[in-house]
């Protein structure tokens, strides 16, 4: 290879300033001519210019060794270029050209105004300085941990297995410093890095999904077979079965798929997979095999209302169009129930956490843990994250581990070392300043208070229904779930025909990966009966049997 080479760009850390732009920043900036062995920037001294390359090239050098040769419309250096710190690396000129050299004051005006080169100039000095995310793809958040908004794009991404990495403000003075530098202000973080050629500022959801793709593209006026409202194991169970059958089937999820399951570390007790696995392994996999068979999905699609019109139903969508379907399954599951215990929201994402998987067990440390609940949930986490920590406080408000719990899991914690059990009791407090310090305990009998000190509380103490949506559709129980199987009516089929609930969501279901698989099968040929019955025009179409 020639040793003038420019190196390619990758992941946005060497793009080109337009002409346009460059424009912009030389009515602040000089040009110069530059020879051969010039040193423009050098290791470990200040270096207060923004500098472009206009025509030639520069070598950027550590130890006498090229890591990286750029060619005209590339700019050089890195974060400390903007945060006024020393040069970590010397930058040479290799072939004999012109540069322009903006001074950092100036540069810093021209961005509050122009997000075009902000926007380009901060995502190519982030990734100039972060490790490359797993498989060389992905997306930055870069934002404050406190932030709401933080927490739930970092949620959103693991959630959907999208290959990520996370720069906080709170802990990366120089990333703090160059988000303010170039003009993003309080209101615009967290700010997302998208595959090294877009930024997003404060993205909601929606737009974070449709700049990667995300949503299913459904044309308007189409009515579908079948429209699943949550993708959950009984959500996915249905989409496999639809669309296997033939069905034009369409999956919602305000989320992500994998619903609950999707949170727990392994799932053992499922029929035909004893050595168990993630709930999040579980669900990509049935994504997969719905795909396979043409399912389409759409996350993150939060369904807001139910509308029934002559043969069909349209459901309505936060964002976008309502999806219409002659039949609806609803599986959209359950939410999951926080302490009643004060600033829980502030140490939520910090400290606190709804789901025990690898992602939350890695911020342990090693160091104790508490979990709360008393659930199967619950137990599955203590016992997978007392391989990760010190030790795990199991704390639980009945006085019977066994009556909530299943039995192997009972036997497996009552018999781990690293497990305590602490039966009738309850969080009272959370203590910390910045970050969760420990948990203040009591128990319901006898009073007995206890301070335990960990930087991780785990909640997994069951889940309310979501069915706000739905509250003027149908019939619901006194708790929020859909109530089924009325008289005359197919069972799963709710007050509205054609409409079925399967799942964690419907009224009296056993709350059990598999029995939700199985109902959202059931569904999949109550809704050929459905069809059959109430609309024979679009039976000989629809109903069939898998291949």
């Amino acid at each position: 290879m020639d040793a003038l080479a420019e190196t390619p760009d990758h992941r946005g850390a060497f793009p080109r300033l337009d002409e346009a732009q460059i424009g912009r920043l030389a009515t602040c900036g000089v040009r110069r001519p530059v020879r051969t062995g010039e040193v423009l920037i050098k290791e470990g001294e200040d270096h207060p210019e923004f500098v472009v390359i206009l025509t030639g090239k520069v070598a950027v050098v550590e130890d006498e060794r090229v890591l990286w040769i750029h060619g005209p419309g590339r700019f050089l250096g890195g974060l400390e270029a903007i945060t006024g710190r020393r040069s970590f690396l010397t930058s040479v000129v290799c072939e004999a050209g012109e540069v322009l050299t903006v001074p950092v004051e100036w540069l810093r005006r021209i961005v509050a105004r122009d997000h075009g080169i902000g926007d380009l100039v901060l995502r190519a000095y982030l990734a100039r300085r972060s490790p490359p995310v797993p498989g060389g793809a992905g997306l930055g958040i870069v934002g404050s941990r406190h932030s709401p908004g933080g927490r739930r794009l970092r949620e959103f991404a693991a959630r959907n297995r999208l290959p990520h990495r996370w720069t906080d403000l709170e802990e990366d003075e120089e990333a703090e410093a160059l988000v303010l530098d170039l003009g993003v202000a309080p209101d615009e973080t967290p700010v997302v890095i998208l595959g090294g050629t877009r930024v997003l500022r404060n993205p909601s959801d929606a737009e974070l999904a449709r700049a990667i793709g995300l949503p299913a593209r459904t044309a308007p006026g189409d009515v579908h077979d079948l429209v699943i409202v949550g993708a959950g194991p009984a959500g996915l169970a249905a989409a496999l079965y639809g669309a296997s059958e033939g069905l034009d089937t369409v999956v919602l999820d305000a989320v992500a798929a994998g619903g609950q399951a999707s949170a727990s570390s392994r799932v053992e007790n499922h029929l035909g997979l004893p050595p168990g696995v993630s709930g999040a392994e579980l669900a990509e996999r049935a994504v997969i095999q719905s795909r396979r068979f043409g399912a389409r999905f759409g996350v993150p699609a939060e369904a807001v209302s139910l509308d029934r019109l002559d043969d069909h139903y349209d459901v309505g969508l936060g964002e976008g169009r309502p999806v219409r379907g002659r039949t609806i399954v609803i599986a959209t599951g359950a939410r999951y129930r926080r302490l009643d215990v004060p600033r829980l929201g502030f140490f939520e994402g910090n400290g606190v956490h709804y789901a025990a998987t690898v992602a939350e067990a890695g911020l342990c440390g090693g160091g104790p843990v508490v979990v709360v609940g008393g659930g199967d949930s619950a137990g599955r986490a203590a016992d997978f994250l007392a391989r990760h920590a010190s030790s795990v406080s199991l704390v639980v408000r009945g006085g019977d581990l066994g009556e909530r719990m299943s039995r192997y899991l009972t036997d497996r914690i009552g018999n781990h070392p690293r497990v305590e059990v602490m039966l009738d009791t309850e969080v009272r407090e959370l203590v910390g300043t910045r970050t969760l310090e420990a948990v203040l305990t009591e128990n319901r009998r006898t009073g007995t208070r206890a301070l335990l000190e960990t930087r991780s509380l785990f909640v997994l103490t069951g889940a309310d229904p979501c069915t706000g949506w739905l509250s003027s559709a149908l019939t619901l129980d006194r708790r929020g779930f859909v109530v089924t199987g009325f008289e005359g009516g197919l069972p799963l089929e709710t007050s509205l025909p054609g409409v079925f609930a399967v799942g964690d969501v419907r009224s009296q279901s056993v709350k059990r990966v598999a029995s939700a698989v199985g109902e959202g099968a059931m569904a999949v040929r109550l809704a050929h009966e459905h069809v059959a019955r109430e609309m024979p025009q679009h039976a000989s179409r629809t109903v069939r049997s898998p291949a």
